[in-house]
């Protein structure tokens, strides 16, 4: 039975034609892009790249370092002018010259209570900040995006933004952040086609608590994650693995102003204490294909994450039975090409 009749009008037609198009359009998408990893005909041989796409800045070395380890680091990528106009930004959102819709201002449980109680020093992390356009100018930056296609293909989207300031820790050790893997906090897929640019503002190493990542994890299933039971307190939302093989090899990503590191949702990774008597910062967005379609994760190992995000959404906005995905699609934007599910 046809879906038209004879005498349907030509709109009809045309309209049905168009739809029909855009399916097919979308059925390709995925058929060319999400064939990379699909295994020979032959059944025997794995192809050479399962976690990089070829359209993008890498070269075909940092690719097969980043297909071994989840990670690149790429040196000096940013300019340093242009972490000085996000620096700015930031202070401006710290004295309250600044106030963007919809973005999350964050303290340390323990500078909550300290002598730094108001303006840049009282404020660790700011997060969400998609609305705004001077902030959304770093997950636009050509130097960035330019390798982001390499993960994501050209359809992209900025799905998690975050400015850290990370405070110099007061003894508590709550300036660290538990190992993790983001895609805990992600209700979309596949995660081959998600990658973070995380791009250091200033020097960063040991001393300041640099990120420190567990090459290869990549490649392992997501873990379960929890609230870790230190004695000095835990950021709200700083999830950690539960059980995790203290043995594992872990190496400390320093880095100087402008560097970047992209780096797969499934790389366990983290960051020591800040032992310096200053704050550290840092910029970053997670990137997704826009292709990417969002997944149900009540009664997963995500259920816990869920329900706290959408509790702390619907607390903030008034908005009753919002879903996980309700809240990504409201502070995701889309970067460059088409958006076609997120």
């Amino acid at each position: 039975m046809s879906l038209l009749s004879k005498s349907s009008s030509p709109f009809a037609r045309q309209l049905f034609s168009t739809i029909l198009a855009q399916r097919l359009e979308i059925i390709n998408y995925h058929l060319r892009f999400y064939s990379q990893c699909k295994t020979a005909v032959d059944n025997t041989q794995k192809p050479e790249f399962c976690f990089s796409l070829p359209n993008g800045n890498l070269t075909n070395e940092q690719r097969q370092s980043y297909e071994k380890t989840g990670f690149v680091v790429i040196r000096n990528l940013v300019k340093s002018e242009s972490l000085e106009l996000f620096r700015k930004r930031f202070q401006d959102v710290c004295t309250g010259k600044v106030k963007v819709l919809g973005m999350t201002v964050m303290k340390d449980v323990a500078i909550a209570k300290s002598e730094f109680a108001n303006g840049e020093k009282a404020i660790t992390k700011i997060q969400d900040f998609t609305l705004d356009d001077e902030f959304f100018k770093y997950c636009c930056l050509p130097e960035i995006v330019e390798y982001v296609e390499n993960f994501t293909g050209p359809n992209i989207m900025a799905m998690h933004t975050m400015l850290i300031n990370k405070p110099p820790d007061p003894g508590t050790q709550t300036s660290r952040h538990p190992l993790h893997q983001d895609l805990y906090y992600f209700p979309f897929r596949p995660a081959n086609r998600i990658v973070c640019a995380w791009t250091a503002m200033e020097k960063v190493n040991r001393q300041n608590g640099c990120l420190v990542v567990v090459p290869g994890t990549h490649t392992g299933e997501l873990q379960v994650h929890g609230y870790p039971d230190w004695k000095g307190g835990v950021n709200k939302m700083y999830h950690g693995i539960q059980k995790f093989d203290s043995k594992e090899e872990r190496i400390h990503l320093e880095m100087e102003t402008g560097d970047t590191v992209f780096f797969h949702p499934l790389l366990v990774h983290g960051s020591g204490t800040n032992r310096s008597s200053g704050f550290r910062k840092a910029i970053s967005c997670h990137y997704a294909d826009s292709a990417c379609e969002y997944i149900e994760c009540d009664n997963t190992v995500q259920d816990f994450i869920s329900k706290e995000v959408t509790a702390i959404f619907e607390k903030r906005t008034k908005i009753e039975n919002a879903r996980f995905e309700d809240v990504w699609k409201i502070k995701s934007r889309l970067v460059k090409g088409e958006r076609i599910n997120l």
